[in-house]
């Protein structure tokens, strides 16, 4: 500090002796080159993110993110990125892919088929995420509106050949190394069909857990692990009475992983997007899509003031064939026409369709977001940017 402010000084006696000697017009000219100079020299922006925040709204497409911009009362958090990319999703042996194929492709890399769970098409096990970054003492947390045994949560920590094996995968995650997580699915922990409680499972393994509902930070920053088991499936719809559940366990989980001062990862998913897809049923998906939105301005406000995160939002998949069409109605003389000034919600299906995904980043790295690409690309890109493989 001492050493800059001598030079400061030295600089500015140098400037004003030169000034002396010269015109106003070359003191004019002086001064923009060496504005010029300090704009060429100016350290760049940090594109190495310390840590990772992957938000994934199941089964939504396009039109499911438009609906926030028509059905929201407040302003859409997806207005504010700037790098935008889309992203194709069949799985190795189908052209439409399911959340397994598709988590799987995000959390290890590969292309898998679909019902999957951490293994490549060949029912190898592939290392995810979470096992790698571990390694390097980088905290890991998973969060879900589904049971956090479901196919996107559990692609990042298990390894099984169908998704359908949730007892199975509940015992990997009790035996995992990530250190937070928050969703349903308590009744493949404690009333299995082979009478083993994995409760017991996660307590030895140093969990904190909690089957009432989310806390403050205070009173788990002494934990080693957390992990909230709040329904014995999936979570309550948000019509339901679920609350803000996700837009809290996503900041909880925040807190946590960062109260050391450690670089972590986080996947937070809003899962019964796809559920309303499937179900065709409109406001079911849309109070789903605008919860995942609240989460991701909690996210964004985060990662501004944070400076060091990298976030990215993105689906594995589009369910329901979902359209925000123009409402149908009937003239005097009954002739059918379209009113272009009303919004109809329609669907094509009841599955999922093949449409590319976009991908929304922020933050460092997030550049290299954009373009189209693969979903496997997700994972090779947050390798990339941050160094971690």
């Amino acid at each position: 500090l001492i050493f800059m402010v001598i030079l400061i000084k030295v600089y500015t006696f140098i400037i004003l002796s030169i000034c002396k000697k010269m015109t106003p017009k070359k003191i004019l000219l002086l001064l923009a080159v060496l504005m010029l100079f300090s704009c060429n020299t100016s350290t760049k922006n940090n594109t190495t993110p310390k840590n990772v925040i992957l938000l994934i709204s199941d089964g939504t497409g396009l039109s499911q993110i438009s609906s926030a911009f028509y059905f929201k009362e407040t302003p859409s958090n997806y207005q504010r990125f700037q790098t935008i990319g889309l992203m194709t999703t069949s799985s190795s042996r189908e052209d439409v892919t399911d959340s397994a194929a598709g988590a799987t492709a995000f959390a290890a890399g590969v292309k898998s088929y679909n019902g999957a769970i951490g293994v490549a098409d060949d029912s190898t096990m592939v290392k995810n995420l979470v096992e790698i970054v571990s390694s390097k003492n980088i905290k890991t947390g998973m969060i879900a509106t589904s049971s956090i045994t479901h196919a996107t949560p559990a692609s990042f920590y298990a390894h099984v050949i169908s998704r359908n094996f949730e007892e199975e995968i509940a015992v990997q995650l009790a035996e995992s190394d990530i250190d937070f997580f928050a969703g349903g699915g308590l009744q493949f922990f404690n009333n299995r069909k082979d009478k083993q409680n994995i409760l017991n499972t996660l307590t030895s393994n140093n969990f904190n857990i909690d089957t009432i509902g989310l806390t403050t930070l205070s009173s788990i920053t002494n934990s080693k692990k957390v992990g909230y088991l709040l329904a014995k499936q999936g979570m309550d719809r948000i019509s339901e009475g679920r609350g803000d559940f996700l837009p809290k366990a996503t900041e909880l989980g925040i807190q946590f992983l960062s109260k050391d001062n450690q670089p972590f990862f986080l996947m937070s998913e809003g899962s019964q997007i796809d559920w309303g897809g499937h179900d065709n049923d409109a406001p079911y998906l849309v109070s789903e899509l605008i919860d995942f939105d609240n989460t991701i301005g909690k996210v964004l406000d985060f990662a501004e003031q944070d400076g060091n995160t990298l976030v990215i939002v993105t689906s594995d998949h589009e369910t329901g064939g979902f359209t925000l069409a123009s409402k149908k109605k009937y003239s005097t003389d009954g002739e059918e026409y379209d009113d272009y000034k009303e919004i109809e919600m329609t669907f094509s299906t009841t599955g999922h369709s093949a449409s590319l995904i976009p991908v929304f980043a922020f933050g460092p790295g997030a550049e290299e977001f954009s373009g189209i690409y693969d979903n496997t690309a997700i994972f090779d890109k947050i390798m990339k940017v941050t160094n971690w493989e």
